[in-house]
């Protein structure tokens, strides 16, 4: 893969990145251009936000939907189509619009993601951590963690998910067709942030196969013990209650 010129981008990498405060412009710009650039990633400018009101949170979507359930977190002008690897279209996205968020647009030859509600995700990893499954990179908003993932067909999904008996039901799947926030964004319902980031400095991050993190999290949280309860009978410590608001769009 073609190597970025110039100094290494370190800072948003680290683990946690982006909940000390908002990242600069220049943090973003070089987040899009690794994305892009070194690991080949398609991406392109989320909406944004807008100031709705008066006081901090005041921040509304800048789509013409006023009641938008991720607000600013999702494509607008331009569309997902537009998502590219150009270094020069890239620079000039951002360069126009420096605190867009930045979307990966998931599926084809780029990585693909599923992603559970924070609570939920949060238990999963610490379950999967247990079970010795080797992860790759994890993005979190306050709302939902995305586990990305090596990018899979549809068809493939569909042959995946009909072997299993059962499947947590506030799971998604981010494919061809669908997107990702990544950090170092600000969307609507908070900063955005690597769970477990990259490492610095690789040519292209690590992906799991798709079938082995469902494999593992049907096992975690629907089998016996798992941490869904006994039976996998979901519940507020498990993964089967379905999310309302926010993601609803990220669905594919």
């Amino acid at each position: 893969m073609r190597e970025i010129l110039g100094r290494r981008r370190r800072l948003w990498f680290r683990r946690g990145t982006g909940s000390g405060g908002a990242a600069s412009s220049h943090d973003r710009l070089e987040a899009a251009l690794t994305c892009a650039a070194a690991w080949e990633w398609p991406v392109l400018p989320g909406v944004g936000l807008r100031t709705a009101g008066r006081g901090e949170h005041a921040r509304g979507c800048a789509c013409p939907d006023a009641e938008c359930v991720v607000p600013g977190a999702h494509p607008f002008d331009p569309g997902i189509l537009a998502a590219t690897t150009d270094e020069r279209m890239v620079r000039w996205w951002w360069s126009n619009r420096p605190t867009a968020p930045i979307l990966l647009a998931t599926g084809g030859r780029a990585p693909c993601a599923l992603s559970l509600p924070a609570v939920a995700g949060a238990r999963a990893l610490v379950v999967l951590d247990r079970m010795g499954m080797r992860l790759g990179p994890v993005v979190a908003t306050p709302t939902r963690w995305s586990l990305l993932v090596a990018p899979y067909s549809m068809e493939q999904l569909g042959e995946l998910l009909y072997a299993k008996d059962r499947v947590p039901s506030s799971l998604r799947f981010h494919g061809e067709g669908g997107y990702v926030v990544l950090p170092p964004s600000e969307a609507g319902t908070g900063q955005v942030r690597w769970e477990r980031a990259p490492l610095p400095g690789s040519a292209s991050p690590w992906l799991p196969d798709v079938e082995a993190v469902v494999d593992a999290l049907v096992e975690a949280v629907v089998g016996p013990g798992g941490a869904g309860g006994p039976g996998g009978s979901g519940g507020p410590g498990g993964f089967s209650p379905p999310e309302s608001g926010d993601g609803t769009r990220l669905t594919y």
